[in-house]
């Protein structure tokens, strides 16, 4: 029997580890005898016990045993995925370097040609969904590049090593890879075509299964959710969960603002809610200098590199968006694209980038140097939460410094200098 290997699957043979098939594949045996590892392969008998155990709570779950033996005979762990999954990243890309590649020339013109190759789709979608098409473009062009690269993991097997080897989150890892598997055996991909990252986020706009299974959309109505290879159902799906997040149809996601001279940054603590009138009657404009168009919307103010880098005044679809990454550079980034393919500018304002954010461990260096300086931060994990921040701000209002709460290099050499 001839083995390829496809998504570190063996694919064509036949692979009797597991005990939960030994006796449906039987016949196939004694027929065509038992395959070995090819050349290279490494074992995990670890991992052949995970999918032997597993096999009753997917059976439990409704995975037939031909569909479980389908996904699983011959399979190893995703190297990558482990390799990943164990790694943590120290460097913090600062937010001005990550906004050039998320919303380049490049990808601004794409996502206008876009706009106009799939003009009636997103018309559609615009109108069942009440999602704005700009913004579900934009989603598509920073969650894979519009397609371009949606990753080189087969899901299921990503979600099987992850649920074999993360040292956390156990029953997540499970219960996504039960929802995965059920979307195989539903018939809405075939686990060949199952790519995604190698955390087990899927398709052009990358949902994990459980978002899948309750976003999902079947636009062009053949019973099946394919956000792998339908542009369209993809689409769909996300302007569904936008929706159901709570998107305001026809509102935009923020407005780049400028401060007053003598601003209260006590208001920008990322949680003061004001209407846009009011923010305006403390001196907040836009960097136009248009009015806004609705000053009863409310928003919050946003100050992503602190006082050194633009302002913005985000509403509640901003907050929409971070239900999909739960990240300030994501969100603005998303939104920023999403105007640049309309036709809208650049950002007006500059960042000041001397003032680089800092790696976790710079960060737990700053949050000791805090508690010793008597400004309360709570333990130093190299994780910057409210307390860190009030920490922050207390000591820049104690040295006359602007007390915009943003931890940067610039501020720890500050601290120390401060001896």
């Amino acid at each position: 029997m001839e083995c390829r290997k496809v998504q570190g699957r063996l694919v064509g043979c036949l692979f009797n580890a597991r005990a939960v098939w030994r006796a449906a594949c039987a016949s196939l045996v004694l027929a065509g005898g038992v395959a070995a590892l090819p050349a290279g392969a490494v074992a995990d008998p670890g991992f052949d016990r995970f999918v032997t155990d597993f096999w009753p709570k997917a059976q439990a779950a409704g995975i037939s045993p031909q569909t479980y033996k389908n996904v699983f005979t011959g399979m190893e762990p995703d190297t990558d995925t482990l390799r990943l999954m164990n790694k943590q990243s120290e460097f913090v890309k600062p937010i001005w370097e990550y906004l050039d590649s998320a919303v380049s020339d490049t990808r601004v013109e794409k996502g206008r040609e876009l706009l106009v190759q799939y003009d009636q789709v997103l018309r559609n979608i615009e109108a069942r969904y009440g999602v704005d098409r700009e913004a579900v473009l934009a989603i598509w062009g920073m969650e894979t590049n519009y397609g371009g690269y949606m990753g080189r993991h087969n899901v299921i097997q990503a979600l099987a090593t992850l649920a074999y080897g993360a040292p956390r989150r156990k029953e997540f890892w499970h219960r996504e890879l039960l929802t995965a598997l059920k979307i195989v055996q539903g018939g809405h991909v075939r686990f060949e075509d199952m790519e995604g990252s190698w955390a087990g986020a899927m398709g052009h706009t990358q949902f994990m299964p459980s978002s899948w299974k309750a976003y999902s959309a079947d636009y062009n109505g053949d019973g099946r959710r394919d956000i792998w290879t339908s542009v369209e159902d993809a689409l769909a799906s996300t302007a569904f969960y936008l929706k159901k997040h709570g998107w305001q149809t026809g509102k935009t996601w923020g407005y780049e603002v400028k401060l007053p001279a003598k601003f209260d940054f006590r208001l920008a603590d990322d949680d003061t809610t004001l209407t846009l009138g009011e923010w305006q009657k403390r001196g907040v404009d836009r960097v136009n200098g248009r009015n806004f168009p609705r000053p009863g919307d409310r928003a919050i103010l946003v100050m992503p590199a602190g006082v050194n880098g633009p302002a913005f005044l985000m509403l509640r679809n901003f907050f929409v968006i971070k239900r999909y990454n739960n990240a300030t550079a994501y969100a603005l980034a998303v939104g920023h694209l999403a105007d640049r393919i309309i036709g809208g500018g650049p950002l007006a304002s500059d960042w000041s980038r001397e003032h680089m954010p800092l790696t976790r461990t710079e960060t737990a260096e700053l949050q000791q140097l805090l508690n010793r300086r008597g400004f309360n931060v709570g333990a130093a994990d190299g994780k910057v939460g409210p307390a860190t921040r009030r920490g922050i701000r207390a000591y820049q209002r104690a040295r006359g410094l602007v007390p915009d709460g943003y931890p940067s290099i610039v501020l720890l050499a500050k601290i120390k200098m401060d001896g």
